[in-house]
């Protein structure tokens, strides 16, 4: 039997009301994953960012999570069984600049530093049954990526780096459900898209051209 509800993660009582719902249908939360995120579609220069937006950006990318992971914990250290909570890092997560979308990428770096915070937390209230991780998916072609591709550098890298959801969820959910499976409470950084995996791609797209024109036309 499927069933959701509306959440919106800017207000505490909707996620108050997630975890009831959440228990209320499946009695414990073993994986919490906070992937709600927005750049409010707004890709230009901060000066010309409109309060409104950023407001979105900030409320949605910060706050959100804070709220997020505030109930999940709460939750999850009062049921026997624990659980293992992941926050999903965006561009500007490494510390690298990013430029046309600086407020989302200030708020994605904020993302490690609270992850490790709450590790620290927890740690400090010996509470040992609940986990903090960190899942990076990349560059995904949703509609949030694929409105910026708009210039010829951003359409460069979305076709040599980005992949379909379904791509990245091939790879991310088998790695997230193993963790509980196997009993491990050591806190992971689960990375879809390496360093490595990005150098080889842009080595291949500049000696032969793959990916060329992948998912948006070039110039």
């Amino acid at each position: 039997m499927c069933g959701g509800t509306v959440c919106d993660v800017r207000e505490g009582k909707d996620v108050k009301a997630l975890v009831d719902f959440a228990r209320d249908k499946l009695e414990y939360i073993d994986i919490w994953i906070n992937n709600a995120g927005s750049n409010a579609y707004s890709y230009k220069p901060l000066v010309e960012t409109s309060d409104e937006a950023l407001i979105e950006v900030i409320t949605t990318n910060t706050l959100g999570l804070m709220l997020c992971c505030r109930e999940a914990i709460n939750m999850m250290w009062n049921q026997p069984r624990g659980g293992h909570i992941f926050n999903i890092d965006g561009a500007g997560s490494d510390g690298r600049p990013t430029p046309r979308f600086a407020a989302y990428g200030a708020t994605k770096r904020s993302v490690v530093h609270l992850t490790k915070s709450l590790q620290a937390e927890l740690q400090m209230n010996e509470v040992n049954n609940v986990v903090v991780h960190n899942l990076s998916p990349g560059m995904v072609t949703t509609d949030l990526l694929m409105s910026g591709a708009t210039t010829k550098q951003a359409k460069f890298f979305i076709n040599i780096l980005a992949e379909t959801p379904d791509v990245v969820a091939d790879y991310l959910v088998p790695n997230i459900r193993e963790i509980p499976t196997n009993q491990s409470m050591k806190p992971t950084y689960i990375r879809f898209l390496t360093g490595l995996k990005a150098y080889s791609r842009i080595f291949s797209r500049i000696a032969f051209g793959a990916r060329r024109n992948k998912y948006v036309a070039e110039d």
